[in-house]
């Protein structure tokens, strides 16, 4: 027997109240199994459905039932995306400029937001920050106090899911270069010959949580061909030592860091998303760093 909750709009913070009813519809048919049916359930929701324990189908294909009596498994995969969202509803990601500088400001302060106050840190529209303050509550992600300010229960939560949209290659225009006398050399560059520029990734999360040498540098920069002439880099098909990224949003810039060679870097939330979205060795350094950030909270979230 199957139990069934449908329901037209499932968003990840309806999970528990769900499985709390249907594990109580459940008890009164034993045997019975738990089933949420609806017209889209977003990848999020759906990995929380099943970390939950609960079955699911929707309309565009996306399906998991688990039966363990009689043996019984189907699983199949729809869209990844709404097919019904229109324009000017709710933006589906964390994709795109407005939504990386509003996540940003989340995650750079300890602190909860009246509306008017993140626009003005965020320097997004009153639309956007409304439409990514709605995004961030359907997950479960921000929620509202009394009085209406916003606040984020769980920063590294809000951080895993900001990667699932947002990530150093893709967000940027990346181009490969060879620094030919090595990242030494070009630390000393960067420091000496001053352009717009954020170190992330490896060589920046050093100066919180080392993990290792780094074989290669990710840089942000407005300008990557001025860049690389100021710092002597040399165009690369292979073999590529330096990443310069232009990026999409020039949030990456914003409430930056200067270590103790006056090498500019990216601020750590910056630093934990470019290295959780990197190639190779990058994840589990982002890890590493992101440890380090719940313990040293304090040190670099702004009131």
């Amino acid at each position: 027997m199957l139990v069934v909750e449908a329901k037209r709009v499932v968003e990840r913070r309806d999970t528990a109240a769900l499985r709390q009813q249907l594990n109580a519809a459940a008890d009164e048919h034993p045997g019975g199994l738990a089933v949420v049916v609806s017209r889209y359930l977003s990848p999020p929701v759906r990995e929380r459905l099943s970390a939950a324990g609960l079955s699911y189908i929707d309309a565009t294909g996306n399906i998991t039932l688990n039966v363990s009596r009689p043996g019984l498994y189907i699983a199949d995969r729809g869209a990844d995306h709404d097919p019904w969202r229109g324009p000017g509803r709710p933006r589906g990601t964390l994709k795109g400029a407005p939504a990386a500088k509003i996540v940003r400001a989340l995650l750079d302060h300890e602190r909860s937001w009246a509306i008017r106050e993140l626009i003005d840190v965020a320097e997004v529209s009153t639309g956007s920050t409304y439409r990514v303050i709605e995004f961030l509550e359907g997950e479960n992600l921000a929620s509202r106090t009394s009085s209406g300010a916003v606040v984020v229960p769980d920063w590294i939560a809000l951080l895993r899911r900001w990667s699932e949209d947002y990530g150093f290659v893709r967000s940027s225009r990346v181009t490969r270069w060879i620094a030919p006398r090595g990242l030494p050399n070009l630390i000393r560059r960067a420091v000496d010959n001053p352009t717009r520029y954020a170190v992330t990734g490896t060589l920046a999360a050093a100066n919180w949580a080392p993990y290792a040498p780094a074989r290669s540098a990710m840089i942000y920069t407005s300008d990557a061909e001025h860049t690389a002439g100021l710092w002597e880099l040399r165009p690369a098909d292979a073999g590529a030592n330096v990443m310069l990224a232009e990026p999409e949003s020039d949030v990456v810039f914003t409430r930056t860091l200067t270590d103790t060679s006056g090498l500019t870097i990216a601020a750590p939330p910056q630093v934990a998303v470019d290295l959780m979205t990197g190639p190779g060795r990058n994840p589990s350094e982002a890890e590493e760093l992101i440890e380090w950030m719940a313990r040293h909270e304090s040190s670099w979230r702004k009131q």
